[in-house]
């Protein structure tokens, strides 16, 4: 599944230099929480400067109590279709 739009417009890259760079600065770091594709591509669309995969799946998405349920396995997994959202935007696990 290719969830970007082909007539997306192409930004640079987010890296950790470049948030030194942005903390340097005073400017503002955009950071939202995401656990899968379609919501990682609206986030890149919007600009998102950094995407985190959470143990908080295992309340948010999972329905569990705590966040102890999650495994590595379920982390790798919704990793991986964050990321296939992303192409500028930096990704955090």
């Amino acid at each position: 599944m290719y969830v970007q739009s082909a007539d997306a417009p192409k930004r640079k890259p987010v890296t950790v230099p470049g948030l030194r760079a942005m903390k340097a600065r005073g400017e503002k770091i955009t950071v939202l929480t995401c656990y899968d594709a379609s919501f990682a591509a609206q986030m890149e669309a919007a600009g998102v400067d950094v995407a985190l995969v959470g143990d908080s799946l295992g309340m948010v998405v999972q329905g569990n109590a705590s966040t102890l349920p999650v495994t590595l396995d379920q982390m790798v997994y919704h990793a991986s279709l964050v990321a296939r959202g992303l192409s500028a935007t930096l990704l955090v696990v």
